[in-house]
């Protein structure tokens, strides 16, 4: 039966919604100025890490990846749902 927990995420969740759904409404409905600005930040962010991870794994870095995923389902998942949650309390906090 826990398999089937993630198709009722939406509606065990408190606030109406996932982490991710929420983050797509607000996207799609804050100006689309701040959300361009929070995008580019997110993806410079990336940019940073994905070096800095290339620089202790090499190359491979997608390879790297994929492995820490697979052993650490949850936690990525977890922090997945975290990171929507920060995005979309950046966006919301220069949209008043």
């Amino acid at each position: 039966m826990a398999n089937y927990a993630a198709l009722f995420e939406d509606e065990d969740d408190i606030f109406g919604g996932s982490p991710k759904s929420k983050f797509m409404d607000v996207v799609f409905n804050a100006n689309n100025d701040i959300v361009r600005q929070e995008l580019e930040a997110f993806i410079e962010k990336v940019a940073v890490m994905e070096l800095l991870l290339e620089e202790h794994v090499g190359e491979d870095i997608m390879k790297a990846i994929e492995s820490y995923k697979v052993q650490n389902q949850d936690l990525c998942d977890t922090k997945a749902k975290s990171i929507f949650v920060e995005l979309m309390g950046s966006v919301l906090s220069q949209s008043e």
